[in-house]
């Protein structure tokens, strides 16, 4: 092995290390130790707790003082020490989404205004997804109260029990809660006008002229989804339109998929159907194709979200546009003012508007044919 090699500096090298080669770049030796509060103050020639002040922009620093710390820190590469901070101001500033399923487009829009806003206040975002599953959705909630996260903001798998709100009451983190109603709320809610929207989509098919319809949906139980059922069956009750099949599943692509299967096949006289939102709709477009059935000639179909996949499939889904974008950004907005001023205030709740948007996939129910007949003989 080579012997270390004395360097133009003085210092020698690492063994197998040479001196630099006319014309090639001069060595740089990094220093990996991590440059602390204490170093700056040093070299400033200041104590610590001016230059923390300094450094956090408190008021009565003298200025010329100020502005050599912030130079010599600039000169240092220095980085504050966000744990070390956290210990004296209680707070980690990092937040987390927690989300039932991250294949939906719904909650991509939505994470995305969510980071963006966590970003603009100098908050980190967790993401976590439960997958659906209650118990990975507790779990996550121990975790991160345990890494000590600012707050939490929720998309429940299905509708809280008793024992589930006492565990989040009991976590003594702010919790804004992305899919609960807002008149049963126990904390801050952020979420689309779900009642509205269900509400437009039933007048759009009782207008259209339909009166045999299906809306296929998610759990009994979830805030979000039972609003829009809610919203649906008012409007075609307003309408006098016989009340629509329902049918409860995943509200997912595969959900709307199997949905669709059973309605197809069991009910042939259904002609619309309103899906719980997009993905399932989605998986209703599938199952339609399958069974080389057109949509809306055989079969109108509506969704809920407004995802930018529903302008491009074939044909485009109407649907109801919900502010998924803004209700990140309004949620993390919430959160954090929930954090600075204590999480003992009173309980939130922000609805945002929502729209009919309409494009191919409804049209007037079909004046005759055996649609049943026609799937039966492709079974």
């Amino acid at each position: 092995m080579p012997k270390p090699t004395p360097l133009s500096d003085g210092t020698t090298g690492s063994p197998g290390r040479w001196p630099n080669e006319p014309g090639q770049p001069p060595i740089v030796r990094l220093n990996l130790m991590a440059v602390t509060l204490k170093d700056i103050a040093r070299a400033a020639g200041v104590n610590a707790s001016t230059a923390s002040r300094c450094l956090s922009g408190f008021q009565g620093v003298n200025e010329g003082t100020r502005l050599k710390v912030l130079q010599v820190a600039a000169e240092m590469n220095y980085r504050p020490n966000r744990v070390a901070r956290g210990l004296v101001t209680g707070r980690s500033h990092t937040i987390a989404l927690l989300i039932s399923d991250i294949r939906n487009p719904f909650f991509a829009e939505l994470a995305r205004g969510a980071e963006d806003a966590a970003n603009a206040a100098g908050s980190d975002l967790i993401l976590c997804n439960s997958d659906f599953d209650t118990g990975k959705e507790m779990n996550y909630l121990r975790s991160l109260s345990e890494k000590r996260v600012d707050g939490i903001l929720m998309n429940s798998v299905a509708s809280l029990r008793r024992e589930q709100l006492k565990k989040l009451r009991d976590l003594c983190i702010p919790i804004i809660l992305l899919n609960k109603p807002a008149v049963r709320a126990e904390f801050s809610t952020v979420c689309a006008d779900n009642h509205e929207g269900g509400r437009l989509a039933g007048s759009h098919l009782a207008e259209l002229g339909h009166r045999t319809i299906a809306h296929i949906t998610g759990p009994k139980h979830h805030g979000n989804l039972t609003e829009r059922a809610r919203g649906f069956l008012a409007a075609l009750k307003s309408a006098r339109v016989p009340a629509p099949l329902m049918f409860y599943g995943q509200n997912s692509f595969s959900g709307g998929y199997d949905l669709a299967r059973t309605v197809f096949a069991q009910h042939p006289e259904i002609t619309a159907i309103f899906a719980g939102n997009d993905a399932m709709a989605f998986g209703v477009g599938r199952a339609a194709v399958e069974l080389n059935l057109q949509i809306p000639r055989d079969v109108s179909l509506i969704g809920f979200d407004d995802v930018d996949l529903a302008q491009v499939v074939n044909p485009p889904l109407t649907t109801i546009h919900a502010p998924k974008y803004e209700i990140g950004q309004v949620a993390v907005e919430s959160l954090l003012k929930l954090v600075q001023r204590g999480s003992s205030r009173p309980p939130e709740q922000r609805i945002l508007g929502v729209e009919l948007v309409v494009r191919k996939s409804c049209g007037p129910p079909r004046a005759t044919g055996n649609r049943g007949g026609a799937i039966a003989a492709r079974h």
